[in-house]
């Protein structure tokens, strides 16, 4: 569906991501996501045919000058701001594997979800050593809320994602997958477990595999998620400044920032330049500046820098959190972009993972337009 005449692709996911969308039809197409890891209160939707993730159940949604009206017998809808269609958006539809369950009765969509255009996610471990004490998990996390409600496992084993990727690609054309895991331990950290679902994926089906975990204590584990299968690699470090990841995320925080520098590189020694990457939060107190210097480090090392708008999750201690405007994130995300021109790092260059999907921020269509403009004519700008 086509974006609105009066701003680019980029600047209204911009504004949908930061500001969310109030949902007249909450029912149509594709499921939405509530609690759990990942793209949460979330609902896909696709903008000049870019599916994106817009937040629909947050308190910012609520209070959103953006409404999006009942889908049509095409599956478009009416996006208005303050009562003005200046948009035309679609639903994305459900996934047809949605529909199966596994021999002992688990519905596939309880193993692994459909996120994006084409990407399959699952959280393989849906626990977390730090979760149920808040004095010391990530303020922002919501991992165990959908394992609580009954709408996932704890633990999907490497037989049960093995049949549902297969089942995927065949039935909804999935294209790469993504595999988290709550940290289960202060060694490995849960990379044993993502090779032991790679292993198990990659020998079914060929599906190229981002596998995300915190850094291990032991380097020689990135070569061993390599050699299960695991084509891409994501270590997110969420927050810039020490003092605010002490702050928001304090038992995560006590690894540093230059241990995961140093993890960085020793990833992309092993996976290659571009095939690392790492989100940042914004909204949650780094400057755009603070970002931005994070983000050149990162470049250099070959890490790409997925920056997401802060999304808050109902039912977290910063639930009531602000998301940063969008204004914020154009600062963030237009320089950015030339940055990776410049570094010749792309979304598109990546072989599976979030970076790839795009579709929980704006940034590949910031890279897109990026790329419009000749560095000559961009410096007099």
């Amino acid at each position: 569906m086509t974006a609105s005449k009066a701003l680019s692709t980029e600047q209204l996911i911009n504004e949908l991501q930061t500001r969310g969308v109030r949902l007249e039809d909450a029912g149509h197409g594709a499921p939405s996501r509530r609690g759990g890891a990942g793209p949460s209160d979330h609902k896909a939707l696709s903008i000049d045919g870019r599916v994106v993730m817009i937040p629909v159940h947050t308190a910012g949604a609520d209070q959103s000058p953006y409404s999006l009206g009942t889908a049509g017998d095409d599956g478009g809808a009416a996006l208005s701001r303050e009562g003005r269609e200046i948009a035309r958006l679609a639903f994305t539809p459900t996934p047809r594997f949605y529909d199966l369950r596994t021999d002992d009765g688990v519905p596939y969509s309880h193993i692994a979800t459909l996120h994006g255009k084409d990407v399959l996610a699952t959280t393989v471990l849906q626990t977390c050593i730090r979760y149920n004490n808040r004095k010391v998990s990530c303020q922002f996390c919501a991992i165990e809320q959908s394992l609580k409600e009954g709408r996932t496992i704890a633990h999907k084993t490497p037989a049960q994602l093995a049949e549902v990727a297969r089942a995927a690609v065949a039935l909804d054309g999935v294209k790469h997958m993504v595999m988290t895991t709550g940290t289960p331990n202060l060694r490995d950290r849960g990379a044993r477990i993502l090779c032991d679902s790679a292993a198990a994926v990659t020998t079914a089906v060929d599906l190229p595999i981002q596998a995300q975990c915190e850094p291990p204590d032991d380097p020689a584990w990135f070569r061993r998620l390599r050699d299960s299968g695991v084509a891409s690699l994501g270590m997110h470090l969420e927050i810039a400044t020490p003092a605010l990841r002490e702050k928001i995320m304090p038992s995560k925080a006590s690894v540093s920032l230059e241990q995961y520098m140093d993890a960085f590189a020793e990833a992309v020694a092993v996976f290659g330049r571009g095939q690392v990457s790492t989100y940042l939060l914004a909204g949650l107190g780094d400057t755009p500046e603070t970002t931005l210097a994070l983000c050149r480090r990162l470049i250099d090392l070959g890490v790409y820098p997925f920056v997401v708008p802060f999304v808050p999750i109902s039912g977290t201690p910063l639930a009531n959190h602000p998301s940063p405007s969008s204004a914020h994130m154009a600062s963030i995300l237009k320089p950015l972009a030339g940055m990776l021109r410049d570094g010749d790092l792309r979304s598109r260059d990546i072989k599976a993972g979030c970076g790839r999907c795009g579709a929980c921020s704006s940034l590949s269509t910031f890279e897109d337009a990026s790329d419009q403009v000749p560095a000559d004519l961009e410096s007099l700008s």
